[in-house]
């Protein structure tokens, strides 16, 4: 086999997401892909402002004698874990600072299509068929209203309906924002499950909502509508709406196996009235479609009785 040292020279030669890849494939390249010397070289190339071309000489030696202390002095993997978490900190200031600002109908952040696309956030489905193979699906089409956001899954090669069992919808965060162009397979990200749906008889325990000369809708709850063929009874296109409130954490925080738990929160009783319990409350409600909103409305000075409460 190849030398060590010789790999690791190959290494020194990737990016960031390149060698947390490389490190995927066997115990002996993931020891290598977290050599300390490979990942100062990275972290300082990407955190640290570039130093000026002429230097005295005895701040090179100082700057020499401080690199060699920062990798023997470390374990293996510090310097990779410091890049990533410092990546993943600095996105999450990027995001923080555009979600700040809420809208004064809806209480949502008024920038959100702007944080989702700063974080490099995306949606996948994976289907599962009865046999346990997995079947992803990462192809879309994003849609960005007032409130919420409509996703639009469309393929040739849907697998068979019939041995279908569940369908989970997985928000996915790459773990290098800046290089999330890249196919997303092959990237480091990490995935929040953030919904999951059982297909098993989908025609008879579902409700079918509308149908046209070629495809039949039915609805899966939470937000969901499956478009089935009529003819062939397969999987035309899947859809999603995905609500603004809380949907970075629900996309983000939670892991491939379970969700992401909102806090409990509880309404305050107004108590200036033993009558009624909430005041002053605001209502707003956006109707769309892909093409055309058909209602956008606020409704104000709302309140509520204490019993339905």
């Amino acid at each position: 086999s190849m030398p060590s040292e010789i790999l690791i020279k190959i290494f020194s030669c990737l990016d960031a997401a390149s060698l947390l890849s490389v490190g995927c494939v066997n115990n002996r390249f993931y020891h290598l892909a977290n050599d300390n010397g490979i990942w100062l070289k990275i972290y300082s190339s990407r955190f640290q402002p570039k130093r000026a071309a002429r230097k005295m000489k005895t701040e090179q030696t100082e700057a020499g004698s401080l690199g060699c202390a920062a990798l023997c002095d470390r374990n293996p993997g510090y310097w990779k874990k410091e890049y990533i978490a410092k990546q993943i900190a600095a996105v999450k200031t990027r995001v923080m600072q555009l979600v700040i600002s809420l809208d004064p109908y809806t209480g949502l952040p008024c920038k959100n299509r702007e944080a989702i696309k700063a974080s490099g956030l995306s949606w996948i489905i994976v289907l599962e068929d009865r046999y346990g193979k997995k079947h992803v699906m990462e192809k879309a089409n994003l849609l960005f209203k007032d409130t919420s956001v409509t996703i639009l899954w469309y393929s040739t090669c849907w697998p068979c309906l019939d041995i279908l069992s569940s369908l989970k919808l997985f928000g996915v965060m790459p773990l290098f924002p800046d290089q999330s162009r890249a196919p997303r397979k092959n990237r480091p990200h990490r995935c929040s499950l953030i919904a999951e749906y059982h297909l098993a008889n989908l025609t008879e325990s579902s409700v079918a909502v509308g149908a046209d000369k070629l495809v039949q809708l039915f609805s899966l709850s939470p937000g969901l509508l499956v478009g089935l063929w009529k003819e062939k009874n397969e999987i035309a296109f899947v859809m999603a709406s995905l609500h603004y409130h809380q949907l970075l954490e629900r996309s983000t925080l939670g892991s491939t196996t379970v969700q992401y738990v909102l806090p409990l929160n509880q309404p305050v009783l107004d108590d200036t009235d033993p009558e009624y319990g909430l005041h002053d409350y605001s209502l707003h409600i956006d109707m769309h479609g892909r093409t055309c909103t058909y209602l956008c409305e606020t409704f104000r000075s709302l309140f509520c009785r204490k019993g339905g409460v």
